[in-house]
């Protein structure tokens, strides 16, 4: 049986009740609209952990000026419905007003992990994704708590959160879930028309390329970020960035030699998609 709380205080007790009877707790924390891809992460909490904990929480303060907080997909039910079919022993969904009540006024930032790729281009995000991640630590306690690398900067950012705060939380990061055509599932693609989601496929055909040179021994940096831009500058509205950084710092690439990280962020009328694949470490996307 699912539980479903929405007070801070109801789901804490949950956590810590489920550790005091020797079990551990997996934490998978998600904004809702689930797909396959939040499903195995949830398969994969349940392999490391015996207390299955899904937050589903719309962060208003990860959305800038312009962005589709108000539009982004809230499906509760089908959601609880998966978390059921999962075996998923508690769901926090929050009001926001719970998550910051009046007079709420502090802020969770990192340093130059953040500043680079979404960084540059979604100001102030990360401090949000990381004050309502802070927050979602504490009420857990210690644990395990599953995040997809499709969201790879965020993924980077919230394992050095966890190790220089010293959070009792190991941190995991899964392998981003793909559709048939290699999309990346995302939230967002039901926003896409038929048409925008043919030139959709640009981010994968431009990763596929780039992959297919490094297995054939190409290591320069630039070439690859340029193989990978090609078909996303051709068929997307615009793109953000299409960048070849170091898979630990998110800086320029340290040992392209041995691995190196190639992200995207691109635009299709109103819809922003974002995927990666670092090269030397993950399988063709």
């Amino acid at each position: 049986m699912t539980a479903v709380v929405r007070e801070p205080a109801d789901f804490r007790r949950a956590c810590d009740e489920a550790r005091g009877r020797g079990q551990r707790v997996g934490l998978v924390p998600t904004m809702g609209a689930l797909h396959a891809g939040h499903l195995s992460l949830i398969d994969e909490a349940k392999a490391r952990a015996d207390f299955i904990a899904v937050t589903i929480f719309v962060n208003p303060l990860q959305f800038g000026e312009g962005e589709d907080l108000d539009r982004y997909p809230r499906t509760m039910e089908a959601d609880l419905e998966g978390c059921r079919g999962r075996d998923v022993d508690v769901v926090f969904a929050p009001d926001p007003k719970a998550m910051y009540p009046d007079g709420f006024q502090t802020q969770v930032s990192l340093g130059e992990i953040t500043k680079p790729l979404e960084g540059e281009f979604r100001p102030g995000h990360f401090d949000g994704v990381t004050t309502v991640v802070t927050k979602l630590f504490n009420l857990t306690g210690p644990s395990v708590a599953v995040f997809g690398r499709k969201d790879y900067q965020q993924w980077r950012i919230l394992s050095r959160l966890a190790l220089d705060l010293d959070m009792p939380i190991e941190v995991v990061g899964c392998a981003i879930i793909r559709e048939a055509d290699g999309l990346a599932l995302s939230s967002r693609n039901r926003y896409l028309s038929a048409s925008e989601r043919k030139r959709a496929l640009g981010i994968v055909t431009g990763l596929r390329a780039a992959y297919d040179a490094w297995t054939g021994g190409q290591r320069n940096p630039d070439t690859l970020r340029a193989l990978a831009a090609a078909p996303v500058e051709a068929l997307f509205d615009r793109a953000d960035y299409v960048a070849a950084a170091d898979p630990e710092t998110l800086g320029a690439p340290e040992d392209p030699e041995s691995r190196l990280l190639l992200a995207v962020a691109a635009h299709l009328g109103k819809t922003r998609l974002i995927d990666n694949v670092v090269l030397g470490e993950d399988p063709r996307p």
